[in-house]
C-alpha cells in the first residue's frame, strides 16, 4: 500500500465529488492547513468545532473532511481567544488540515441526498431541482487506419463516447487523406515534397466539457502524425446533469402521521414537526438534506406529497400548506449520514487505489438542540 499525502486523497475524493458541483458562492474546498503534508488518518465529520478537533488530535488524524464548511463567512482576523479562532488555532498547531464538500457533496451522485433517500427507502429517485449540468462537445479526428482501433481505445478510456448505459461510443467514416511534407517536417508517412494520399478514418465522439482537455491528451499521445488533424464542435445538448434533492417512491402508501414515524426511525431522531393532514396519503416522497426551504414549490412542482427537509421557517410552512404541500421537518443534523457514507466511500476508493489512509468516523454529536 501507499504512503500519501494530503493531496492524493483530496484528489481522489473530488473524483466522486468534485468542487464544480457546488452551488454559487458556497466555500467548499480546503479551509485551514495544507495537503502536501503525509496523511495516514482521516477524520470525517458534518460539523467542525474544538470538540470534534481535539477527537482528531486523539486518534491521529492530521486531515478533516466536514460537510459544513468551518469558515463559511470570510474572516476579518483569528482571533484566538474566540471559539472559532481557538479551534483554528490547535488545527494550526497540530498540523490538521480541515477540507469541506458542502453542497457539490449534496448534488454528487451517491452523495448526502441519496443517501437520505436511501435511509427513506425511496425507490426510483430522480432530482429535485436541477443545478448542473455540462456543455457537450464533438470531437473529429483523423488518422490513418492502421492506428483507428488504438485512438478508439485512448478515447474511451479518457471518457469520451460515454451515452446514458454505454461507454465508447463512436461513429467512423473511411476517407483518403492528402497532403505534402514540406522541408523541416518529419512525416510519419509520406516523404518531403511530395504529394501523400493515405487510407484514413475519420473517427467522431461526445464528451463533456470537464474532460476535454483529459481526451485531447489521450488522443494526442497515440495519434502517429506530427500534425495531427481534428476538430471540436459546441453542440447545443447539455450532459451530466446534476441537482439538489432527491424524489422518489415508497413501497407502499403511508398516512402523513405514519410517515412522520418512518422518519423519525430511519433518520434516528428523537422528534420531527410536520406541516398538513395527519391522514393525508404520502406515496410519493421529496428529500433535501438541510435547509430547503427554497425549494416547496420544486418539490410541489415534481409531483411530491410530502417533502423531508430541515429547518422549516414559519412563514415558509404556511406557504407550503398553502400550496397543498406536506412537509416533514426533522432538523438539519440529519446529514450526519455524510460521516459513516464517506468513510465507507472513502474507504473502498483508497483500497481500490492501494492508499494507505484509514477514515475514521467521527462520534462527536455536534446536534446543538435538545429535546424535551
Amino acid at each position: 500500500m501507499k504512503k500519501v499525502n494530503g493531496h492524493e486523497v483530496i484528489t481522489l475524493f473530488e473524483k466522486w465529488s468534485p468542487k464544480r458541483y457546488a452551488m454559487e458562492g458556497d466555500p467548499v474546498g480546503l479551509h485551514i492547513g495544507a495537503l502536501n503534508r503525509k496523511v495516514e488518518k482521516v477524520l470525517v465529520t458534518l460539523d467542525v468545532n474544538e470538540a470534534v478537533v481535539d477527537e482528531a488530535i486523539e486518534k491521529g488524524a492530521t486531515l478533516i473532511i466536514a460537510h459544513h464548511p468551518p469558515i463559511f463567512r470570510p474572516l476579518k482576523g483569528v482571533l484566538t481567544d474566540t471559539p472559532q479562532g481557538k479551534m483554528i488555532e490547535k488545527c494550526i498547531k497540530n498540523d490538521i488540515s480541515v477540507y469541506a464538500a458542502h453542497t457539490n457533496l449534496d448534488v454528487a451522485p451517491g452523495g448526502v441526498n441519496d443517501m437520505l433517500a436511501s435511509l427513506l427507502e425511496l425507490r426510483e429517485t430522480e432530482i429535485v431541482e436541477k443545478t448542473y449540468s455540462e456543455q457537450l462537445y464533438k470531437l473529429t479526428v483523423f488518422c490513418p487506419v492502421s492506428h483507428a482501433d488504438d485512438i478508439r481505445r485512448v478515447l474511451a478510456q479518457a471518457g469520451a463516447g460515454a451515452i446514458g448505459d454505454y461507454m465508447g461510443c463512436s461513429y467512423t467514416t473511411a476517407g483518403t487523406g492528402r497532403f505534402t511534407p514540406t522541408q523541416g517536417a518529419q512525416p510519419f508517412i509520406g516523404s518531403v515534397g511530395e504529394v501523400e494520399e493515405v487510407l484514413e478514418e475519420k473517427i467522431e465522439v461526445v464528451l463533456p466539457s470537464s474532460i476535454k482537455q483529459k481526451v485531447l491528451k489521450a488522443m494526442l499521445g497515440v495519434h502517429p502524425y506530427e500534425e495531427p488533424a481534428y476538430d471540436i464542435l459546441l453542440l447545443d445538448q447539455r450532459t451530466n446533469e446534476l441537482g439538489l434533492g432527491r424524489i422518489g417512491t415508497l413501497e407502499k402508501e403511508l398516512t402523513l402521521a405514519q410517515f412522520a414515524e418512518h422518519v423519525k426511525s430511519a433518520f434516528e431522531v428523537p422528534t420531527v414537526r410536520f406541516v398538513g393532514n395527519p391522514s393525508a396519503t404520502i406515496k410519493t416522497v421529496a428529500v433535501l438534506g438541510g435547509d430547503g426551504n427554497k425549494y416547496i414549490n420544486a418539490a410541489k412542482r415534481r409531483g411530491a406529497d410530502v417533502l423531508v427537509t430541515g429547518d422549516l421557517y414559519y412563514h415558509v410552512a404556511h406557504d407550503a400548506e398553502a400550496i397543498g404541500l406536506n412537509v416533514v421537518d426533522p432538523g438539519h443534523n440529519v446529514e450526519k449520514v455524510m460521516i459513516q457514507g464517506v468513510a465507507n466511500y472513502m474507504t473502498t476508493a483508497c483500497i481500490a487505489a492501494k492508499y494507505d489512509v484509514e477514515f475514521i468516523e467521527s462520534k462527536v454529536t455536534t446536534e446543538p438542540f435538545t429535546f424535551i
